[in-house]
């Protein structure tokens, strides 16, 4: 990569332009040459093109991104150049890294799937007559006689290639309920399902085999209706040679002991989570919401996480490894419940940086051992915000104010770098304002817009119900989007006003006794007579989602005592997401929340509609500390001279080096090789390349801690001009 000087700082080619296009382009590279304390660096109020424009895409100081932790000089260098440079590792609840080890199946796990509930193998038929008997009286002769045939198949050992009986057409649901209750008890190795009849007010009962010797019970074909289209409905009609089965009827098999759950390692290059998971839906023939997991990863990267689903065999997923690429799944056990939401805590990151440009290795160091010291400001990523031309925070704040429709235009609005049709779609929309049409043009994996299409579809002009057709986790995102674009503003403020050196009276920090925990109890209560004691408060709610990181009851403020004894440090304080539990600063920084909420015609204490859901007097909030470490952190310098060249190992690349799958691992150089090492090459051809490992708890953002390391912005748009740089 091309670097110029400047005067007094070396920036990377290309990034005077950048920054040159920006309102705060000034500050920012006073701080990048650590010639000004990092909390004078505040927005000011302008009306230039990146702050009014909105087809431009998210920047950080529109969302309170402003300030920096400490002034080290920093560096630039290129995030993800390869998605191996990104790798992150999930930590379990109990503060274990998860890892990928292995992709067989473990001696416990053999053990557990060789115990079933019945022994197939040794079925007495002696009562057959019997049992074929009571079935006549139930269903008739008809379909007694196909099922004496699939039986005597069975006693053959010719169930491979035997197919499924259908049963005559039945319309009272009761009666067919009687029949999948009449092989559970009689016929247990023997699975049902229900299928469309012959017409559409009938239903037909589907038969099949499910032993562990036959394989056919195991096929399913993908149907394709007349146009050569995938039907990829569950219920088919029962004529043809398709075999569409449904997955519910392996759960009736499942030994008692073993565990409801198969939870595994899932391990990804480059995917995204939802889209990983409807691979492996599909391959298994189940919903994807068989699958629980504690939290998405990065699409550009390669992660590593557990994941559950509901009574799988682990030998089904084992063998999928053979089929998946860029996906592998391993560690295999089974537990008693699934994996939900937020049960982690937190992820372990390797992060290589390539095309380092700075002075010297010194002030790479200096920069990452100050990072060290001082932490990060814990400010939301841009991530948070969308990185689009319509931000989620404005589309929350439309929410908060009750107007719906216009929240609902945003949503739908034609945005910038789109694919052709999806931008087809949404002006399409904006100019016929036609629901069904868009929804035919618009791509299924944008769940959110088709959602609000289909309400708007079954009940026009009603944008609220089409709002409250968007998944409620999905649609209070926007909601968070706003509570956080509070908290970046605030957190900037109070960095502004007060630096990062002590704590003041007003603050609002962490408990960390019982004493304090007392304190908090009494001004919980206090905080009470601010919110309408009339108010009914949900229980089930779920606005305090993965990002909050503090509970209400363990908050107080600061005292003029606890300034003069010193009792609490800068990584004690916390800000809050606002909501009905919680409390403003007592200082200066309560009214950055105030005046920006009035800016967009907002008032924390009140509501202009009656929508509980989109109320801040509904949102219970939390509370967020406003510094935070790297934890474990450590770094090395190396040097390469191939962009191509993957510089940290991955799980996948030490279960390859075990199994000695691929000879050419033996001969690479370790990635563990000692910052002082210099990979053979062409002298004049060495870059630099800093990698970093850490780890955070859930709720902060890997680039975060990036840019208070290198003093360069988070932007999408900076980093892809970089990677364009230096290819």
């Amino acid at each position: 990569m091309g670097v110029w000087q400047s005067g007094w700082i070396l920036f990377p080619k290309g990034f005077r332009n950048y920054v040159s296009k920006t309102c705060h382009a000034p500050l920012n590279e006073l701080v990048r040459a650590g010639t000004v304390p990092s909390f004078s660096l505040v927005p000011v109020a302008c009306n230039c093109h990146c702050c009014s424009d909105p087809s431009n895409t998210m920047e950080e100081e529109q969302v309170g991104i402003t300030c920096y932790a400490n002034s080290a000089r920093g560096f630039s260098g290129i995030v993800k150049q390869r998605y191996s440079d990104f790798i992150v590792n999930e930590i379990d609840s109990e503060g274990n890294v998860v890892h990928l080890t292995s992709l067989n199946l473990s001696e416990e796990v053999l053990e557990s799937q060789n115990e079933e509930t019945h022994d197939n193998e040794d079925i007495d038929f002696s009562n057959l007559e019997k049992h074929l008997g009571a079935f006549r009286l139930l269903a008739g002769d008809a379909d007694v006689d196909l099922l004496r045939g699939l039986l005597t198949n069975y006693i053959k050992g010719d169930t491979k290639d035997s197919k499924p009986i259908v049963l005559s057409a039945d319309s009272d649901k009761l009666h067919r309920t009687e029949i999948h209750n009449f092989f559970k008890n009689r016929f247990s190795f023997l699975v049902t399902d229900t299928v469309d009849g012959p017409d559409s007010s009938s239903k037909c009962v589907r038969v099949r085999f499910w032993d562990r010797r036959c394989d056919g019970g195991l096929k399913r074909k993908r149907l394709r209706g007349p146009s050569g289209n995938k039907n990829k409905s569950k219920h088919q009609k029962h004529d043809g040679d398709v075999e569409q089965f449904d997955s519910r009827g392996a759960s009736d098999d499942w030994p008692s002991q073993r565990g409801k759950f198969l939870q595994f390692h899932l391990y990804k290059e480059n995917k995204d989570t939802h889209d990983t998971l409807m691979v492996l839906g599909k391959m298994l023939a189940v919903q994807p919401k068989s699958f629980g997991l504690a939290g998405t990863k990065d699409k550009r990267a390669v992660t590593t996480q557990r994941v559950t689903v509901f009574k799988q065999k682990a030998s089904r997923l084992s063998a999928l490894n053979r089929k998946l690429y860029g996906i592998k799944v391993g560690d295999f056990r089974y537990v008693d419940n699934a994996l939900g939401l937020g049960q982690l805590s937190g992820n372990q990151f390797t992060i290589t940086l390539r095309g380092i440009a700075a002075e010297s290795d010194d002030i790479i160091n200096d920069a990452a051992a100050m990072l060290k010291k001082s932490g990060f400001i814990n400010y939301f990523g841009l991530q948070r915000f969308g990185t689009q031309s319509v931000s989620t925070f404005a589309i929350g704040a439309a929410l908060l104010r009750g107007e719906w429709e216009s929240a609902v235009n945003m949503i739908l609005q034609p945005r910038n770098d789109e694919r052709e049709d999806i931008l087809e779609a949404r002006k399409y929309f904006q100019k016929t304002r036609d629901a069904d049409g868009t929804l035919l043009r618009m791509p299924r994996h944008l769940v959110t817009e088709r959602a609000v299409l289909a309400g708007l579809k079954k009940s026009p002009g009603n944008y609220l119900q089409a709002i409250n057709v968007i998944p409620r986790s999905m649609r209070m995102l926007y909601i968070h989007s706003y509570q956080s674009y509070l908290w970046n503003h605030a957190a900037s403020k109070r960095i502004t006003l007060y630096g990062l050196n002590e704590v003041v009276e007003g603050d609002l920090v962490f408990c960390k006794d019982n004493a304090d925990i007392a304190l908090c109890a009494n001004e919980e209560h206090a905080s009470q007579e601010r919110v309408c004691s009339e108010m009914e408060v949900d229980e089930d709610q779920n606005d305090v989602e993965v990002g909050f990181d503090v509970s209400s009851k363990n908050v107080r403020y600061v005292t003029a005592d606890d300034v003069a004894l010193k009792k609490f440090n800068i990584r004690d304080v916390v800000l809050p997401l606002p909501g009905s539990k919680t409390l403003l600063p007592a200082n200066a920084i309560a009214n950055t929340y105030v005046e920006l909420a009035r800016k967009d015609s907002l008032d924390l204490e009140q509501s202009s509609h009656n929508v509980k859901e989109f109320s801040f007097t509904y949102l219970s909030g939390s509370y967020r500390h406003l510094v935070q470490d790297p934890k474990e952190l450590d770094w090395k310098i190396l040097k390469y001279g191939d962009d191509n060249e993957d510089l940290a190992e991955t799980d996948w690349d030490k279960i390859k080096k075990i199994q000695n799958d691929d000879k050419k691992m033996e001969q690479k150089d370790s990635a563990d090789a000692s910052s002082s090492e210099v990979k053979e090459g062409n002298d004049r051809n060495q870059c630099t390349a800093l990698q970093l490992k850490f780890m955070l708890s859930s709720s902060c953002y890997a680039t975060m801690v990036l840019r208070e390391l290198m003093k360069i912005p988070s932007s999408v748009a900076y980093h892809k001009s970089l990677t364009a740089e230096g290819s």
